[in-house]
């Protein structure tokens, strides 16, 4: 409720700027200087942690007043489609997130990919006997631990549970993505059973042996791109802040190397900055075009 009343008092704002602009008049000639103040949206998962806290570092390292806000799943694109944030770097597809691709999509500005090679399924310790969401029988209490309620791949999870026969009476528990970390930590010591709801790039990769249940029916698709969305008119009224976003992307190892270091007790911005400091070609290439 409170990102919500922020997001609200930041619209409002936008709406008396605009309305203070008309009043004052302008007209063909005249050019007015780019607003600073940007919102970025994100849902608190450790990729979008970690992409998030870069790109708002690198915007605000050219002179911009950049404010994260954190929200649920179906939330960050409404904010974005109805323009109380400005953009994400956030958004899944063609599958996680492609409910809510559909139904804001036309709302929205679309940049294209950030991150290519990005992949969501059930995921286990490798040293469990099954590799196949086919060959689950009554492993972990016939229980898949879950992320937050709404996000893609618990949807994604829960059509698993109706698509595969052998899992007619399994449940997906729904917690935190925090949560399933810590659950699949606690597992792995005792090694006993535990299959999460995965996706990657995720740290949790580089810190534990894990794998994919192979998934015949498809039904958590193929491999996945992380894309940035804007809100209409950003490229109008801040081009030098939509031309960073339209540049940005980075690969899975990039964006790791960041959830490491947060993962490990650094704070996502000391981690950004870390991270520009020691990649500052590619910085450079996201930013060559502001004027």
């Amino acid at each position: 409720m409170a990102a919500s009343l922020a997001l609200a008092a930041c619209g409002d704002k936008d709406k008396d700027e605009t309305a203070k602009d008309k009043n004052e008049g302008t007209d063909a000639n005249t050019t007015t200087e780019e607003s600073k103040d940007i919102n970025l949206a994100y849902v608190e998962w450790d990729t979008e942690i970690a992409s998030t806290n870069v790109v708002g570092a690198v915007l605000e390292d050219l002179g911009y007043n950049v404010t994260l806000t954190p929200l649920d799943n179906a939330i960050m694109w409404e904010a974005v489609s109805n323009g109380e944030a400005d953009a994400m770097v956030a958004a899944w597809l063609p599958h996680t997130h492609a409910a809510q691709y559909d139904k804001y999509k036309d709302d929205l500005l679309e940049l294209g990919p950030n991150l290519e090679g990005a992949k969501i399924g059930f995921v286990v310790p490798e040293y469990m006997k099954v590799d196949s969401i086919e060959d689950l029988k009554d492993e972990a209490d016939k229980t898949i631990t879950g992320i937050e309620p709404g996000a893609g791949v618990v949807a994604a999870s829960e059509k698993a549970l109706e698509e595969y026969e052998n899992l007619k009476d399994w449940s997906v528990q729904t917690s935190s993505s925090g949560a399933m970390t810590v659950a699949l930590d606690q597992a792995i010591e005792g090694k006993n059973d535990i299959i999460v709801t995965g996706w990657s790039p995720h740290w949790k990769f580089a810190k534990y042996d894990l794998k994919y249940l192979e998934d015949p029916k498809e039904v958590f698709g193929g491999e996945e791109t992380i894309n940035t969305f804007t809100r209409k008119d950003l490229d109008k009224d801040m081009p030098n802040a939509y031309s960073v976003l339209d540049a940005f992307e980075w690969t899975s190892d990039d964006l790791e190397t960041v959830m490491l270091e947060v993962t490990d007790g650094k704070d996502p911005k000391e981690a950004a900055r870390d991270w520009i400091e020691a990649n500052k070609d590619k910085v450079d290439a996201w930013t060559k075009d502001v004027k």
